[in-house]
């Protein structure tokens, strides 16, 4: 049986899934890696456990779904994006470890480029915030502390890289350096209007432009497989997307307008807005969708740092449920959280406040209170910080152009979006309807989707949509005046959370 390969390689471990041409999973697996941490606040990977994990996640998946090797069509490739890697273009040795898109060493640097007056420049070109979350102040930093890297990568002897960077490199057997407009638009070194790396930009990060990849479109061969353990050489690597990208591809939100959630660790939203750049004013950041051929989809993004995590932490932080899984039957067996709320804001809040010194807070506790009502209200705190981003996104839309309506619908992946209480939830705060799909990996599916397209598996975006299906709709069920009342409360919980450092 013939089928598509798509690698997931994430911040702590790297999933394979087997497609077969009709779009259906016919297998996956997933092989976890150490992460490292050197000091508090920085985050790394070792490339070499990468790769151990991305090859032995292969092996398991092709021997989960018995299909040949031989038969693989194509290889999709999707990221943990930001993530930043520099190598020896002889050798393929990376010179450092990665530094992890969590990585906060470089908010000095940040910071400084704040004060001397250059986030307006970087805001207009890349979309982006000045923030140490992106790449740019990465490379510097490695270029810095690694003794010769400077000059050699003025040379040109260094290669930079996002992981889908890298992982193209190592499948190919170093043939490529390439890397997808949706990753290069997340290094704060890419102009995502003109379709370029920008040398002002790299002059302000003092990255010389000799390091950068070739910026591809999502879907089209890029290299062949060579030396792979486990795969034949010849294999097409044909696409190519960061993982919420490939998400909003997963999930076919083709249409201007069309919109996802991702619900893992944290949580990401993101929203078609088809060929225009939407600048954002309420605190999100505007990104590449994807391009395919000429042709460049732009997204608004808006990010909140907690989401499964604060169910991780009520788990094993707190040890007050065995099991995440647990949570829902607890808060189900309470008709609300009565006046309890929780602010997630355990790493500080993200988009749109972007406070970092924001403290995880839970409030409205009173002697009838139960460790279900702190569950529930722990979900619903999750979905607050959605509706936040979904309300700021529809402000940007409509700042843009009075003519378009707010979200109509949303819809929904991850880990948590299993969680049927929370999607009803969500539903009734937004007043839309929350689609979740049969397939709830869909950041590999998008992966896998793009591979198909610049192989020609799949012919057009039409063959796509009619493979993807809906497992479930969650209809809003509360009126405008209860959505308007959970709100406010959350907007005096969320005031508190963020004076706490004050006092």
């Amino acid at each position: 049986m013939s089928f598509i390969l798509s690698i997931d390689q994430g911040t702590t471990g790297s999933t394979a899934i087997v497609l077969s041409p009709d779009a259906r999973v016919l297998a996956k697996a997933s092989r976890e890696f150490p992460q490292h941490f050197p000091r508090a606040g920085w985050v790394e990977h070792d490339l070499d456990e990468i790769w151990a994990s991305v090859v032995g996640a292969i092996a398991d998946a092709l021997a989960a779904a018995q299909v040949e090797p031989a038969a693989c069509l194509a290889i999709g490739i999707t990221n943990q994006r930001e993530t930043t890697v520099l190598w020896d273009r002889a050798t393929g040795a990376p010179i450092h470890r990665a530094i992890v898109w969590q990585d906060r060493r470089t908010a000095d640097r940040c910071r400084a480029l704040r004060e001397a007056g250059h986030e307006a420049l970087f805001r207009e070109r890349t979309g982006l915030v000045l923030d140490p979350y992106f790449s740019g102040t990465k490379v510097a930093w490695i270029l810095d502390h690694v003794e010769g890297a400077r000059p050699r990568a003025e040379r040109g002897e260094l290669a930079f890289g996002t992981i889908d960077s890298w992982l193209v490199w190592r499948l190919s057997g170093g043939a490529a350096h390439v890397t997808d407009a949706t990753n290069a638009s997340r290094t704060l070194l890419y102009d995502i209007q003109a379709g370029r790396w920008d040398e002002a930009l790299c002059g302000h990060l003092d990255v010389p432009m000799a390091l950068l990849p070739d910026v591809r479109s999502c879907a089209e061969v890029y290299a062949r497989t060579r030396g792979v353990p486990g795969l034949p050489d010849g294999v097409a690597i044909a696409g190519m997307a960061g993982d919420q990208q490939a998400a909003l591809f997963g999930q076919t939100c083709f249409a201007v307008g069309d919109a996802k959630c991702t619900y893992g660790t944290g949580a990401f939203l993101l929203q078609n807005t088809g060929t225009t750049f939407v600048p954002s004013r309420n605190g999100l950041v505007t990104t590449i969708a994807w391009r395919l051929g000429d042709e460049t989809v732009y997204a608004l993004e808006g990010s909140a740092f907690i989401a499964g995590a604060a169910v991780q932490w009520l788990r094993d932080g707190l040890g007050v449920i065995s099991t995440a899984a647990e949570i829902e039957a607890k808060a189900a067996s309470v008709e609300s959280a009565g006046e309890v709320v929780f602010v997630p804001a355990l790493a500080g809040l993200g988009a749109p406040h972007w406070d970092p010194d924001a403290r995880g807070l839970l409030c409205g506790l009173t002697r009838d209170t139960t460790l279900a009502h702190v569950c529930r209200a722990v979900l619903d705190g999750i979905a607050y910080q959605i509706t936040d981003l979904v309300d700021a996104m529809n402000g940007d839309v409509a700042a843009h152009d009075a003519s378009q309506g707010v979200l109509s619908r949303l819809r929904v992946d991850g880990g948590a979006a299993a969680n049927g209480l929370l999607m009803q939830f969500q539903a009734d705060l937004l007043g839309v309807p929350v689609d979740r799909p049969a397939t709830v990996e869909t950041t590999a599916l998008g992966a896998a989707y793009l591979a198909g397209l610049g192989a020609g598996v799949f012919s057009n975006l039409d063959a796509i949509v009619s493979a993807h299906r809906i497992e479930k709709s969650f209809a809003p069920a509360r009126d405008d005046a209860w959505r308007s009342a959970q709100k406010k409360r959350w907007r005096r919980a969320v005031a508190r959370a963020r004076s706490t450092v004050e006092g």
